[in-house]
């Protein structure tokens, strides 16, 4: 079995749900908490849990603004994110015996 650690942070079940949606994005693409939100079928408190473990990792950046007089949030996957979850995806692949 080769030698391979797995990302703790994205390997989380709903985070990996959560940068996996993100990451079908184009990069700098964002999209809305309500959107993500019913995409992945999470409640707003999980998915904000998860959110901010992501964020603290700069996996994510979250942008808050106002939309007129409606408050809006998006979440994006940086380029730290994205390169982990590519890392992350190489690893699962050669944990499981296949190419990296």
């Amino acid at each position: 079995m080769p030698d391979v650690e797995l990302d703790p942070v994205i390997h989380a079940q709903a985070r990996l749900r959560v940068v996996a949606t993100l990451a079908s994005l184009g990069t700098q693409d964002r999209i809305t908490f309500p959107r993500l939100q019913k995409l992945l079928d999470m409640t707003a408190g999980n998915l904000s849990t998860h959110l901010r473990r992501l964020e603290e990792a700069d996996y994510v950046l979250i942008t808050k603004t106002h939309e007129g007089r409606t408050p809006a949030t998006y979440v994006e996957l940086t380029l730290t994110g994205r390169l982990a979850f590519e890392t992350y995806t190489r690893s699962l692949r050669a944990l499981l015996g296949g190419a990296s």
